[in-house]
């Protein structure tokens, strides 16, 4: 692997120029009180109940993530390069959404082997033909930033499904003005504490076509026990919309509703947190307690707006995921402002030869999988694992991509041995409705173990707070 990116640092040690005068702090901070700072954010984070849960963990189901207080500092140039080329990713993708269940152009033209989406676990025969309000597919998109080798941006992976993490983004932001309000006279940060309202002028676009001005929005949950409960109630709460489960909800005359002590309330829009196949047990997965029976004929009627969309699925599935550089120039008519990480299918016979014949330089991920689960780092992995992968990839080629083992940029980091590099990524949230709006900011996750690329809470990861320098 090349040297990785440092984020604060040039190769000779001197502070990037944005980062100078947070440098020149960090130098003055003795590591007691910034070891007090950091337990009085988790006291606060705890006490709040900002936590996730991590399924078949024996020391419990609910913890806070660690949360580092060295933010991670993005200049207003750059900065603007991301956000133009989120905004293009993300509107060539809903492109692709409606055009695979409706004309199928892309298809026709042989971009895209039909098998890649008619065998496709998260292909949505069901949404056919459906017209949702403004084509929009995808409200809310997190599309998975790294940076890599001399400091260029790669998208890693889009999360279309029902992308997590954005409650840690505000409540972050919210924890640095409280432990630290001097930086903040220091650097002007654009601020992202708006996003819920954003968020919710975003889903109210979703409604209906006749609904009325005010809609009846609602996030769906699948309750306490889910990982992300936190931050459904968070969103819920900061909306100033009700948070659901499924038995909250019923549908008649193809119309849902919400059951309230002064009887039923129409619903017009779901910010389901749901998977597609626990929706409907009806039409869907017969064994859900989760949804709600007869949602599928409610939306298919266009009586209400779900978001995301059923069968957004195909669009971030790892197997779909190479070929949207190409979707770019084919909807757009445009290059690709950022670039896809260098991606080998398995299904190919030749990327297969070359994947499996250098299993220990590639990570190695399944096409459905998420969270930093199913998947092989190459250069850590044992020659067991390394082994284990070659049978399962070879038993189904289709189910796996590989790519190279990218040096992921480094960021300081306050860990139990004082500030060290560790590497990082960034989750940006993309809104899509009658506009495509960001915030200027996004969720930074850092891998705390020395070495480590991955990033993810489930496997130990933890989260910074992120700045973008205002112009």
């Amino acid at each position: 692997m090349d040297t990785p990116f440092n984020e604060m640092h040039h190769d000779s040690g001197k502070s990037r120029t944005h980062y100078e005068i947070f440098d020149q702090w960090l130098k003055k901070q003795n590591d007691v009180e910034m070891s007090y700072k950091r337990a009085e954010a988790e006291l606060i984070f705890r006490r709040i109940g900002i936590t996730f849960a991590v399924y078949g963990d024996e020391k419990g189901t609910e913890r806070t993530i660690p949360f580092d207080q060295v933010p991670r500092i993005i200049p207003a140039a750059e900065w603007q390069v991301l956000e133009d080329g989120l905004k293009q990713r993300v509107k060539a993708l809903n492109l692709f959404l409606k055009d695979i269940y409706h004309d199928e152009n892309i298809l026709k033209a042989g971009i895209i082997p039909r098998q890649q989406i008619y065998n496709n676990s998260q292909y949505r025969p069901e949404m056919r033909f459906v017209n949702l309000p403004r084509d929009i597919y995808a409200h809310i998109a997190g599309i998975d930033i790294v940076r890599a080798n001399a400091g260029e941006y790669f998208v890693l992976e889009d999360n279309l499904r029902v992308p997590s993490g954005v409650s840690y983004m505000v409540e972050n932001r919210k924890m640095m003005m409280r432990l630290f309000p001097e930086l903040f006279e220091k650097y002007r940060v654009a601020p992202v504490e708006h996003y819920p309202d954003l968020l919710l002028e975003c889903l109210k676009t979703g409604s209906p076509s006749g609904a009325k001005k005010k809609s009846n929005v609602v996030v769906l949950t699948p309750g306490m026990y889910n990982s992300a409960y936190f931050e459904h109630s968070y969103l819920a709460q900061q909306m100033g919309v009700e948070l659901v489960e499924g038995n909250d909800l019923f549908v008649k005359n193809e119309q849902v509703f919400l059951r309230t002590t002064e009887g039923p309330q129409l619903v017009d829009v779901i910010y389901r947190r749901i998977d597609d196949d626990y929706l409907d047990p009806l039409s869907l997965r017969a064994d859900s307690t989760l949804g709600i029976p007869g949602i599928l004929s409610a939306y298919r009627a266009g009586n209400v707006g779900i978001a995301n969309a059923i069968g957004t699925g195909i669009a971030d599935d790892k197997s779909i995921y190479p070929y949207v550089p190409e979707m770019i120039e084919f909807y757009l008519g445009e290059k690709p402002i950022l670039k896809n990480v260098p991606t080998f299918q398995c299904r190919k016979p030749e990327d297969l030869k070359y994947t499996l014949a250098n299993l220990h330089e590639l990570v190695v991920k399944e096409t459905h999988g998420a969270g930093g689960y199913g998947m092989l780092i190459g250069p850590v992995a044992t020659k067991e694992e390394i082994e284990k992968f070659r049978s399962l990839i070879t038993a189904s080629p289709d189910k796996y991509i590989a790519q190279p083992t990218l040096s992921l940029s480094t960021c300081p980091t306050f860990v139990e041995s004082g500030v060290a590099p560790r590497h990082i990524d960034l989750r940006p949230l993309v809104l899509s409705g009658k506009q495509i709006k960001m915030v200027q900011g996004g969720l930074t996750r850092v891998a705390l173990k020395e070495g480590s690329l991955v990033v993810n809470s489930s496997q130990g990861g933890g989260t910074k707070d992120t700045w973008v320098l205002e112009a």
